[in-house]
């Protein structure tokens, strides 16, 4: 597992991260990505790409642990960058362009006009919504059931069959990233140093805690072994990883890990090694497995010793009886003897 950041000082930082009862986090790689500040940061399950002011995209191959190329479709600072499944790539810019990526050969398979959500398959638009204002977050739930669009500092919460809105979200403080930690639950972030979490159907906050010294500027999340796991960075130079419990969610997350960047955060993501995931839980299950041999073995030693010491007992107890009996008949024995030889 590796957290990746970027930052304004044009650097890409990557620091390995060992799940565990006790999580660390050390320092991997730093990268001179680009020529500007970055902007932008996604993954997939091998490769990671950043976006930047300097209007191109990098790509970094996460399995070699080398630069692989980049992109440069784009006219004007990279917006947002996406991963759909592991074969394609959608770039946003402030060129008012989507790009549709093939990351096989990486080649841009189509460019299309922004501000409108579109059919991929066909190529064409498949629903339009007008907004009063521009929204400079729009994200989709898990389940692609409902939408939101951040304005500032209010969130309106769309769904998607009848495209009205369910509810409205305003915060105090404008808000700088968001995240859906399950299809009802919606991380918050702004300029400050609070997280909170609200109810997609309420539009209640469940829970608030300070998370920060500085305002944040991204918050990330993924589940691992069905826990929830939300990871933030600030622009006080710190990413930290917290350990959510839905069914606690109103005492708030405790934290996991974290670690001093130095420097100013932009954007963030977690890069998870399936291959190393999958090898985990081999040997997990292997070790289960060893432990349940271990154990079967354990209690075949103890009904062994069980059964070996029940008939050393049951013998014991047969000569303990049959000499009792011996002392009893000796005495009679005796005086039959006696009788025999008076006569």
């Amino acid at each position: 597992m590796e957290l990746v950041a970027g930052c304004y000082e044009q650097v890409l930082l990557g620091f390995a991260t060992r799940p565990g009862q006790s999580w660390t986090v050390v320092p991997d790689f730093t990268h001179h990505a680009h020529t500007a500040s970055l902007s932008a940061v996604a993954v997939n399950n091998r490769y990671v790409v950043t976006g930047s002011r300097d209007e191109t995209i990098q790509i970094y191959d996460m399995k070699k642990k080398i630069e692989h190329g980049a992109l440069l479709q784009h006219n004007g600072t990279i917006t947002s960058l996406e991963f759909y499944g592991t074969a394609h790539l959608l770039s946003g810019a402030e060129d008012g362009l989507i790009c549709i990526w093939n990351t096989k050969r990486w080649e841009c398979l189509k460019s299309i006009k922004a501000h409108k959500t579109w059919n991929l398959v066909e190529g064409r638009s498949a629903f339009i919504k007008n907004l009063k204002q521009n929204a400079h977050i729009i994200k989709w739930s898990p389940d692609g059931e409902k939408y939101v669009t951040v304005i500032a500092n209010k969130v309106d919460i769309y769904r998607l069959d009848t495209a009205s809105i369910t509810g409205t979200i305003t915060t105090e403080k404008r808000i700088s990233s968001l995240r859906f930690i399950t299809d009802s639950v919606l991380a918050i972030a702004g300029d400050d140093e609070m997280i909170r979490f609200y109810s997609c159907d309420s539009q209640k906050c469940l829970c608030e805690f300070k998370a920060h010294e500085n305002r944040i500027k991204d918050i990330y999340s993924f589940e691992r072994e069905g826990q929830h796991v939300i990871v933030t960075a600030s622009s006080d130079g710190y990413i930290k990883m917290w350990n959510l419990d839905l069914d606690k969610i109103r005492d708030g997350p405790s934290l996991l890990c974290e670690v001093n960047t130095k420097a100013r955060l932009t954007c963030l993501a977690v890069w998870l090694d399936q291959a190393s995931e999958m090898k985990e839980n081999s040997d997990k299950t292997a070790s289960s497995s060893q432990e349940t041999e271990d154990e079967k073995s354990s209690i075949a030693r103890i009904n062994k010793d069980f059964w070996t010491t029940k008939r050393v007992k049951i013998a014991k107890r047969k000569r303990k009886n049959i000499q009792e009996k011996q002392k009893v008949e000796a005495p009679v024995q005796k005086k039959k003897k006696k009788q025999n030889s008076s006569a």
